[in-house]
C-alpha cells in the first residue's frame, strides 16, 4: 500500500462500516496484555509494526504486520498485542 494520509486512512476505515474511527500512536515496544473488546475492531497500520497473538487459539503463534496491513479482531476474541521497536501508528475502527 502506498503512503496514505491519516485523513484518507480514517475515511477508508469509515467506508468499511465502522462508526467510531480514530488514529492512535503507541510508544516503542508498547504491550497490551491479553484482553477482549465487546465489538469487532479493525486496525489499519500507518507506520511501525503491530504484532498480535490469540492465546486461546495458539499462544505460541504471533503475527507481525506493517504499514498498509489491516488487522480485524472479532468481538470478544482474546488477544495480546506488542508494538515494534519504533512504535506504531494506526487507525482504529470500532
Amino acid at each position: 500500500m502506498a503512503s496514505v494520509s491519516q485523513h484518507d486512512a480514517e475515511q477508508q476505515v469509515r467506508s468499511w462500516g465502522f462508526p467510531t474511527v480514530y488514529t492512535w500512536t503507541d510508544r516503542p515496544n508498547a504491550h497490551y496484555p491479553p484482553h477482549r473488546h465487546s465489538g469487532v475492531t479493525t486496525h489499519l497500520i500507518l507506520s511501525g509494526e503491530f504484532t498480535v497473538c490469540y492465546p486461546e487459539d495458539n499462544p505460541d503463534k504471533k503475527e507481525t504486520f506493517g504499514p498498509g496491513a489491516r488487522i480485524d479482531v472479532p468481538a470478544n476474541k482474546l488477544h495480546e498485542v506488542w508494538m515494534g521497536k519504533d512504535g506504531c501508528k494506526y487507525v482504529i475502527g470500532e
